[in-house]
């Protein structure tokens, strides 16, 4: 880590020099790479997210992986973020920074990190104009048909597994902060009296950290999780 620490440092000294040259555009770029793949971006001690822990920056997500967030290719070519709800690039990098990543203020656009994270974004994004992309919340949670557990074990480890760790141990899990699944459902009773554990883990799944129930979890759109892949995942967690 001291080593990951040293090189981003060194690339914030190249920056923050200024030097006006050609090379600057590259080191900034290079810098903003450094900072989407850390954590650190976030002065929280208590964030363990990265901007690569939701987002990929190639055109298709690998096999195996299902990110609440839409891969980051083209996304400054894009003309809005958020489904539309955000119009300016530095405002949607902040609502993850914010939110989710736990950062205390803005990113402010004066901010080398900006600078940095901008010239990164905009080197993934080799097209000048591209769509934007939907992002679908479900605002009325409701339950939904189970499906088959085989399906369900895959949806979790694509989808669960990165930050929760593995199901009944948490091993590899991100943050001990992240849930254990599905034993956390043992204490819905007394956290959501009356209320049934799959439509509590459903309202976490569909609207994350927002509203009080889903901790720090960003949430999943209709488009990154489909109502058929979360019911096989509700039958593999037993729900």
């Amino acid at each position: 880590m001291r080593g990951v620490r040293g090189g981003v440092a060194a690339l914030l000294v190249g920056v923050l020099a200024g030097c006006g040259g050609e090379d600057e555009p590259q080191a900034a770029a290079d810098f903003g790479e450094a900072l989407f793949q850390d954590a650190r971006l976030s002065e929280s001690t208590f964030n363990r997210f990265s901007c690569a822990t939701c987002h990929v920056t190639t055109p298709e997500a690998p096999a195996g992986r299902m990110d609440s967030g839409h891969s980051l290719y083209n996304v400054a070519a894009r003309p809005s973020w958020w489904g539309g709800y955000e119009t300016h690039l530095l405002d949607a990098v902040n609502f993850c920074y914010v939110n989710f990543m736990r950062g205390v203020t803005k990113l402010e656009a004066e901010d080398p990190r900006s600078r940095a994270l901008y010239e990164y974004l905009s080197r993934i994004s080799p097209d000048a104009q591209a769509p934007a992309l939907p992002f679908t919340v479900v605002k009325d949670i409701q339950d939904v048909p189970r499906g088959d557990a085989a399906r369900g074990e895959a949806v979790y480890r694509a989808a669960c597994q990165n930050c929760h760790g593995a199901t009944h141990t948490g091993e590899g899990r991100l943050t001990e902060l992240a849930s254990l699944l599905p034993e956390v459902t043992q204490d819905y009773d007394r956290l959501f009296p009356g209320i049934p554990h799959a439509q509590v883990v459903i309202e976490k799944v569909r609207h994350g950290q927002f509203f009080g129930v889903g901790g720090n979890m960003p949430p999943y759109g209709t488009e990154a999780l489909s109502d058929a892949d979360l019911g096989a995942l509700l039958t593999y967690l037993g729900l």
